[in-house]
Order: structure tokens, then C-alpha cells, then sequence
């Protein structure tokens, strides 16, 4: 049980962070060139764009990975407290 919760603990959270970064990487790209990030479309444009929070926009991945790592966490949690049988 502590194997999987650590699992569940650790994987949303760098599924989150690579996502995230690949996303960064996008944006830096554009800023650098002299444009502007759409963050709806996910597109570099001349003008400037209004800046949407990543929870707005993709709400299922991160409240899903969040409880998956609380799920995680719970398990680690149990899987400490209860004594193994022999």
C-alpha cells in the first residue's frame, strides 16, 4: 500500500510540473520573438492577450492530479499506521 500511495503521491505532481513547463517553454518562445501569448488558443499573436490561469483552463487535469496525490497521501498515511501481519 505505501508503494502505490507514493506513486499517487509523486507522479500528478510531475505530470503537472511537465505540462507545465512544456507550456512555459511555448510562452517563452513568443515573449522572445517580441509577441504575445494567447492562452486560450495556445498561440502567439502581435497583439496583447489577457492572461488565463491555468485552473481556468484545464480544471479536470488539475484538481484530478491534486486529489490523486491527496489519494496518494491517505494511503501512505494508512499504509504506515497499520502494522503488517506476519
Amino acid at each position: 500500500m505505501i508503494k502505490l500511495g507514493l506513486l499517487l503521491l509523486v507522479l500528478p505532481l510531475f505530470v503537472l510540473m511537465g505540462v507545465y513547463f512544456w507550456e512555459l517553454n511555448d510562452v517563452r518562445a513568443c515573449q522572445l520573438d517580441g509577441g504575445h501569448w494567447d492562452y486560450i488558443e495556445s498561440a502567439c499573436r502581435d497583439t496583447p492577450q489577457p492572461f488565463v490561469s491555468w485552473l481556468e483552463r484545464s480544471p479536470l487535469l488539475v484538481n484530478g492530479s491534486m486529489l490523486l496525490s491527496m489519494v496518494g497521501l491517505v494511503m501512505c498515511t494508512v499504509g504506515l499506521y497499520v502494522k503488517r501481519a506476519k
